[in-house]
């Protein structure tokens, strides 16, 4: 059958976006996921989302890495998947929705999405990396010169390797700025390979940057390849509360598709 799809982008993380509040989309079907995801045989994108029905919130986020299998919580994501719901007019400019990670309120003022992230007590500490998970897994580690670093071989080596082998982990390199602002560059399981952003990404990035020391403000800047993001954020004795994952997020195109 064919199918109406949506594709939106957010600092250049881009989703098919389809409305299935009907449930006519087949979630079970895992390589057609992956066709629809793909760059050269289907539409391309990092994910896939759906948009379902709650029994009591606004709207159930369902997020597809582009290997056609469902995945943990994506950060702009979420945000897209906010703009995608004002589209369609199932809300106005503040949401309560759920996602694979639990409960997320959102704000959204013109294509600026404000999402609110879980809190986070954990981040681990290693010598030459830290560990958090932000609805998804991420390991942070810093390095000298990112603008040339191999992010695909790299990242694929740590995302495969102890202590994370086959669950794997999202891996992100970081170089420091200024006082409150880093760069980011992702390599983002489930995609296998680098990304132009990663909302769960740079929420981890900022949190581990401020857990190390490395800034001292509650407003960190994200430098990614797709754009900046912010995340806002309270500390109380290491453990981190009212963190909001803000950037743009936008609608590309739209058309059929069969599926």
């Amino acid at each position: 059958m064919k199918g109406h799809f949506y594709k939106y982008q957010g600092t250049g993380n881009d989703f098919v976006v389809i409305d299935n509040r009907s449930l006519e989309f087949d979630k079970s079907n895992s390589k057609n996921i992956a066709k629809l995801c793909n760059r050269r045989f289907g539409i391309g994108a990092d994910g896939l989302i759906l948009l379902e029905k709650h029994a009591t919130l606004d709207f159930k986020m369902v997020y597809f890495n582009a290997d056609g299998n469902e995945s943990s919580m994506c950060g702009n994501g979420g945000r897209c998947i906010v703009a995608f719901a004002k589209f369609l007019g199932v809300i106005g400019n503040e949401t309560t929705f759920e996602a694979i990670d639990g409960v997320h309120k959102a704000e959204i003022d013109d294509d600026v999405v404000k999402l609110q992230m879980q809190d986070v007590s954990i981040i681990q500490t290693f010598e030459n990396h830290q560990f958090l998970d932000t609805g998804s897994p991420h390991h942070v580690e810093l390095v000298e010169n990112l603008i040339d670093f191999d992010v695909k071989a790299n990242g694929a080596k740590i995302r495969y390797g102890k202590p994370y082998d086959e669950e794997g982990s999202n891996v992100n390199f970081v170089k420091q700025i200024s006082s409150d602002k880093f760069a980011v560059r992702t390599y983002e399981r489930g995609v296998e390979d680098e990304t132009l952003s990663c909302g769960t990404g740079v929420t981890a990035v900022a949190l581990a940057m401020h857990k190390s020391g490395k800034t001292t403000s509650n407003k960190v800047i994200l430098e990614t390849q797709g754009g900046d993001l912010s995340i806002t954020f309270k500390e109380n004795n290491e453990v981190y509360t009212n963190i909001w994952l803000i950037g743009p997020a936008t609608q590309v195109f739209k058309g059929e598709v069969e599926w």
